[in-house]
């Protein structure tokens, strides 16, 4: 079977659609046996993950990025040899001559459109109307996202399987050395609570800065808030209150990929009040590394965590205090939920994720 993945958002800066495609392609790739993975608009090998720049050659990216704004400006329709096409978000072109499908990953333009951009806004749900309802399957992220597109959309349930996003290995088990790396490299001499994403408005970071001013002062003498995260869109009031001096909260902007599970293993919590997410990278791998979390209880999060992590309701700033006085001042319920939160990642590996997405290329080509 030949599959071809549209792989545009690996030319691009992005955060959580690109840890998918760049992971989820070379599992895929390891997995595949006698099948083929290729990846649409370009064929050159992929390079090391940056969130900031492309993961292909120069010339790969310029002539990647030319054929898909000339597709989708054109319209033309134009055929590939594949037997299933999995398109992004980013395509409003798809193939014919092969089954259709994408990956769901969530619902935000349609539930929260004042968190986004509106030209954001009328690409993705250009996108849902013309292209995800003529796939024939599709992938969603998290049951939660599955049952968001389906009352949304109105989507046949049954041409929508879940498949959970992966935790990269170097999340596991991370080594001491490593922690101490990152701990020197950032200069983190106090115990810390950890943020990471991109500052805009649906990361609800803004809460989290009042609420985490509202501790106690001797919790913020002995704890800081580290935000880890390069900057995004309609946030600029948040980028400005983490860039001013603060003697309780570090912001460290973009943390390349390799310094990650460091950072996040030496973490004493990890806190994540997001007002909606398709699945939540940042939960998941701080629960890998054995980090008690706290997030909220809404959109995906819940069935992320498991019941591995303190949930609260993320507009409520007195909630997320509360929340974080509790995990601060109680070294028993940080073990307990760093301990069962490892045990719940174990379901998302990538190894996972990509057997399961070869079952699902499979069946849909019969």
């Amino acid at each position: 079977m030949r599959i071809s993945i549209d792989a545009t958002p690996l030319l691009l800066r992005s955060a959580g659609v690109k840890n998918y495609f760049y992971h989820w392609i070379s599992h895929l790739r390891a997995l595949a046996g006698s099948d083929s993975i290729a990846t649409f608009p370009f064929s050159s090998a992929i390079g090391g993950l940056d969130h900031e720049r492309s993961v292909a050659s120069l010339p790969s990216t310029v002539a990647g990025l030319a054929a898909l704004q000339f597709l989708n400006r054109s319209r033309l329709p134009w055929r590939t040899r594949a037997d299933v096409f999995h398109a992004s978000h980013l395509l409003r072109n798809p193939p014919r001559g092969a089954l259709l499908s994408t990956t769901i990953h969530d619902m935000t333009c349609w539930l929260t459109p004042e968190l986004h951009t509106p030209a954001n806004v009328k690409a993705v749900k250009w996108f849902g109307e013309r292209v995800m309802r003529r796939a024939d399957g599709m992938i969603a992220v998290s049951e939660s996202t599955r049952q968001d597109a389906i009352r949304i959309l109105r989507l046949a349930p049954e041409k929508i399987a879940v498949i959970h996003h992966g935790v990269p290995d170097s999340f596991f088990g991370v080594s001491a050395e490593a922690v101490s790396a990152a701990r020197g490299k950032y200069g983190l001499a106090r115990p810390y609570a950890l943020f990471v994403g991109t500052i805009e408005p649906r990361k609800n970071l803004g809460a989290l800065l009042d609420a985490w001013a509202g501790l106690s002062g001797s919790t913020l003498e002995e704890f800081e808030l580290v935000v880890a995260g390069p900057a995004g869109w309609r946030d600029q009031a948040t980028l400005d209150r983490l860039q001013s001096d603060s003697a309780s909260v570090r912001y460290l902007g973009y943390v390349a990929e390799a310094d990650l599970p460091g950072l996040t293993a030496g973490a004493t919590v990890f806190v994540y009040p997001s007002l909606y997410e398709g699945f939540g990278f940042p939960v998941a791998q701080a629960m890998a590394a054995g980090v008690p979390v706290l997030t909220s209880n809404v959109s995906s999060l819940p069935e992320i965590a498991g019941g591995a992590a303190l949930l609260v309701d993320p507009r409520s700033i007195e909630e997320i205090r509360s929340g974080l006085d509790k995990l601060l001042s109680s070294p028993t319920l940080r073990q307990d939920l760093g301990r069962i939160g490892r045990t719940q990642a174990e379901r998302f590996r990538w190894q996972a994720c990509a057997r399961k997405s070869l079952d699902f290329f499979r069946g849909l080509a019969g």
